[in-house]
């Protein structure tokens, strides 16, 4: 059984997951099952905006995600553009992705393009490019994203990770066990090995 990978493009800390899962996943013989979702609206429900209107708190995610970048070998280029204006579509691109298994493709790509090069994921020239980079065609999928039924399967996403006490990105889930951060993905991995 793979382990859940639940994350929201536009989650500042998901950076350090999202770049590293695939390494991982080759290093631990672990499969992962991506989960797009919109954890904006997680958020916004439960009045948790942690770093808006909190620069000191803000400030403080920065230098942390700096460091544990350096740690990883992870490149990083200031200012990276927070928060994202177009997360939603982020996230159904990336639902379209999951569905037709490109997924980890496209967000290593919008990620990488949103952290070292400061474009902005779900917006030009990010979008188009990292949905390109993924082998697909840019026309086909964001009218797939924007369609009704896409629409839907973000809401539907997000539904299902709040019904699993999911309320911040990235997450593990392992069974029905919720590993709530990128530093948790080793316990993630244990917890599997276990057989719990």
């Amino acid at each position: 059984m793979p382990i859940d990978f639940w994350f929201s493009i536009g989650s500042t800390y998901s950076y350090l997951a999202v770049m590293r899962l695939p390494e991982i996943a080759a290093s631990s013989g672990v499969t992962f099952r991506w989960r797009p979702f919109n954890v904006r609206s997680i958020m916004i429900e439960m009045d948790n905006i942690p770093f808006a209107k909190k620069p000191v708190k803000a400030a403080y995610m920065w230098r942390d995600i700096e460091r544990r970048a350096e740690s990883f070998g992870l490149p990083l280029h200031y200012p990276v553009p927070y928060p994202l204006a177009e997360l939603e579509l982020a996230n159904r691109v990336a639902l379209v992705a999951a569905a037709e298994g490109w997924c980890e493709a496209y967000a290593v790509a919008a990620y990488r393009r949103w952290f070292q090069r400061q474009e902005p994921a779900g917006s030009e020239p990010n979008l188009s490019a990292s949905i390109a980079e993924a082998g697909q065609q840019p026309e086909r999928v964001l009218a797939a994203a924007n369609s009704e039924e896409g629409i839907e399967a973000l809401r539907v996403a997000t539904e299902e990770a709040k019904s699993l006490g999911i309320f911040g990105s990235p997450s593990f889930i392992v069974d029905s066990e919720l590993f709530w951060g990128h530093d948790r993905v080793d316990d993630a991995i244990a917890w599997r090995r276990k057989g719990r």
